[in-house]
């Protein structure tokens, strides 16, 4: 009752009066979106392979996961303050602000004469960086209906992907033929040009006339929750034992701020998520459904090809270009049901789809896990990555379909931090499955680098224990389906700024 009243007491924001976009100025915001995107998150993946080299020069070898994991952590938790302060501020200044930061994290990194300076450097890098991943999708629905935005979704979905390629090729090549600093020194002129192709036009785009206030308190306990999270997941079972007083500690913390947060969303004049947006049943359906989905996609990345090395004896090189055929399956299938989105009237039926089949080919690779011929495997994985790739588009553009056009900015970045800690969380999970495989006291001290070798010294089957990482996968991706088919399919709007059904 408490939502209902606020929301027949509160006007609809109006947007103010801009001029129209042309198709060239369109073209050219979303060129530069994505270009900021890419670098976002790109910078994900670039330092892995450049790690050794920087380990080399600047020292403090233990500390090497940290410049993964600080960069992860901020540009992970600031993803929904960048949605607040988009609706509040409007896109361009806040677009400025992760540009900027992202910018002076890139000089610091370039810089730093040791390891912590680095680690620093990249956690303010990724302050900069969770916008540059958050924002462009906002934007995009600012520009473009939702009726014809599912063939951006898919265009996004590639910019991912092929930062996940691309990333650790072109780190290992600059480590080793260049400097490592020049892994950072590349982002300061791609960034000004991302910001360049944009500022001028983000201006034309229309700010809606509503007051809103930020709530700090709520922004800090979610952020320390988030952060307290992913620590006990990425620590547990590699740096700790699960059941260390440490990683418990961990999960007790996290779990008591997720709860305060929980009170101050029910009792913030303003709270950082709306209750209009928590109480949308499709907003939560599609977030689930998205995070389980990208939380998959995440953890067969990281941990196929330790499958492929041990199961099929595959160089680490080799078991990359094995790796693609999933990868870049997963970008056409989120391309093409975006392109299919404007066509069809169920778009819902193609993702429904989809994921039956993946899950299908999940089950196969489950039921047998080292007796398919390499062939068979690549297609088996390509068909997984299709159907898997197709609730990418179809999740984003029906939450953004859902809310009003002031809480555009809040409902995507929502969805995208809900999508972040899925990916933390599936990861963790497969490695626990992976981990308990080992006998005991062999899984303490073990880095993702020597976790292969762990399994060949002890003799042990490792096709027997990815037996239940992939049932793992196909549980994560039955979870997105009944996710899914429970989410209301709303027709979409064929008009940028119209409100959805019952916020007019």
């Amino acid at each position: 009752m408490a939502i209902a009243k606020t929301k027949s007491s509160r006007k609809p924001a109006q947007p103010s009066s801009k001029p129209a976009l042309t198709f060239a100025e369109t073209r050219a915001i979303i060129l530069g979106i994505m270009l900021a995107m890419l670098l976002g998150s790109l910078d994900q993946t670039i330092v892995a392979t450049a790690m050794p080299t920087i380990g080399q020069d600047l020292g403090d070898i233990h500390l090497l996961s940290w410049i993964v994991t600080a960069y992860l952590l901020t540009a992970t938790v600031v993803t929904p303050l960048y949605g607040k302060m988009a609706d509040i501020a409007g896109r361009r200044v806040t677009l400025l602000v992760s540009v900027g930061l992202f910018i002076l994290g890139s000089i610091a990194s370039a810089l730093a004469p040791n390891m912590v300076v680095l680690i620093l450097a990249r956690a303010l890098q990724g302050l900069g960086g969770g916008g540059l991943i958050a924002l462009p999708q906002t934007i995009i629905a600012d520009v473009v209906s939702p009726k014809e935005r599912g063939r951006y979704q898919g265009y996004i979905a590639a910019v991912f992907i092929t930062s996940s390629i691309a990333g650790p090729l072109l780190g290992g090549l600059i480590a080793e033929h260049l400097h490592w600093s020049m892994i950072f020194w590349i982002n300061v002129p791609l960034g000004l040009l991302a910001f360049w192709m944009t500022s001028t036009l983000l201006k034309k785009l229309p700010h809606y006339e509503r007051p809103h206030r930020l709530d700090l308190l709520g922004a800090a306990l979610m952020a320390t929750a988030a952060i307290s999270l992913m620590l006990a997941l990425n620590w547990g079972g590699l740096s700790y034992p699960w059941g260390s007083p440490l990683i418990l500690s961990l999960f007790a913390f996290s779990a008591a701020l997720w709860i305060t947060f929980i009170w101050r969303l029910r009792t913030a004049p303003e709270p950082l998520i709306p209750a209009e947006v928590l109480a949308n049943p499709i907003v939560r359906m599609g977030t689930v459904a998205a995070c389980f989905c990208m939380g998959t996609f995440i953890g067969l990345i990281i941990y196929l090809p330790i499958y492929l090395e041990t199961v099929y004896g595959f160089s680490p090189s080799a078991s990359g270009f094995a790796l693609m055929p999933f990868m870049v399956s997963t970008m056409f299938g989120a391309a093409g049901t975006g392109r299919m989105m404007p066509i069809v009237t169920h778009y819902k039926r193609m993702p429904v789809i989809g994921l039956i089949i993946a899950i299908l080919a999940l089950a196969i690779l489950a039921a047998m896990p080292k007796s398919l011929p390499v062939i068979a495997l690549e297609i088996v994985l390509g068909i997984a990555g299709i159907g898997l790739g197709t609730v990418l588009p179809v999740a984003t553009v029906a939450i953004q379909n859902a809310v009003a056009p002031h809480q555009m900015g809040t409902a995507t970045a929502t969805m995208n931090f809900f999508r972040s800690l899925g990916g933390a969380l599936v990861v963790a999970g497969f490695g626990a499955i992976l981990l308990g495989g080992l006998p005991a006291g062999a899984a303490s001290h073990i880095t993702m680098e020597t976790l292969a070798q762990s399994f060949v010294a002890h003799g042990l089957d490792v096709a027997l224990v990815y037996r239940w990482v992939f049932a793992a996968a196909a549980a994560g991706l039955l979870i997105a389906l009944i996710a899914l088919i429970a989410m209301e399919e709303r027709p979409l709007r064929d008009r940028v700024q119209e409100a959805p059904m019952g916020l007019e």
